[in-house]
């Protein structure tokens, strides 16, 4: 393996910034997932039949459809057939179609791992809730919701490294400069370094993930609720 040759080849191309457009798509469609994974779960427990059927049928089609077609239908669909666009610029507008996709995807799965933090909650306590005068939205923000986080911590942080793996799918919605886009342009032109390549993307996904997974690991720890 030519290691001289390889380090021009890691300078040609933008391999920290296609990792920097991974942790951001991991943010922001993190925070887009946490939020409906949230309301999700919130609509589950309702007491509105309506709610819930909703809520069940957003979960179940999302978990059932694989990610790389929401993200082709997302670009397709969404941009392509309805013309939808959010930005004037190309790459932000496939950026953001990134996020949605993710987004929608990966909040189906913070709900499942949200109600089986609700599950962990004693019934016990949102009828003493109830008891006392408490609505179904006060109860579930004060007193099921935040110990639902703390006994879902590990699902939650499980889904989030799902979700930082599967950001290099966001290729399918034209985004060029995150690291699957840009490995597949390394080995196309490079092919001679194809093993130094696939080493150098895949380390990089361990010294990112790895630390994810230890933090995960004490947060649940720590945060265990002891009954």
């Amino acid at each position: 393996m030519d290691l001289t040759g390889y380090w021009e080849v890691l300078r040609e191309y933008p391999v920290l910034h296609a990792f920097w457009v991974n942790i951001t798509l991991t943010f922001w469609s993190g925070l887009l997932s946490l939020v409906l994974g949230t309301v999700a779960v919130a609509m589950r427990i309702s007491p509105i039949a309506s709610l819930r059927l909703a809520a069940t049928f957003y979960v179940n089609v999302f978990r059932d459809i694989p990610l790389t077609i929401v993200m082709v239908a997302m670009y397709s669909v969404v941009w392509v057939s309805l013309g939808i666009e959010f930005s004037d610029t190309f790459t932000t507008n496939f950026y953001i179609l990134a996020v949605i996709g993710l987004g929608l995807y990966h909040g189906s799965f913070v709900a499942e791992a949200l109600r089986s933090g609700v599950n962990t909650v004693p019934l016990g306590q949102a009828e003493a809730a109830r008891a006392i005068g408490l609505t179904f939205i006060q109860s579930a923000r004060i007193i099921i919701l935040p110990q639902a986080f703390r006994g879902a911590v590990a699902p939650l942080g499980n889904t989030l490294i799902a979700l930082i793996k599967n950001t290099t799918v966001a290729s399918a919605t034209a985004v060029a400069t995150e690291t699957s886009g840009v490995m597949a342009a390394m080995i196309e032109n490079r092919p001679d370094h194809v093993i130094l390549i696939f080493l150098t993307f895949a380390i990089g996904y361990v010294i990112i993930v790895v630390p994810v997974g230890v933090l995960i690991t004490h947060l649940s720890q720590r945060l265990a609720v002891k009954r």
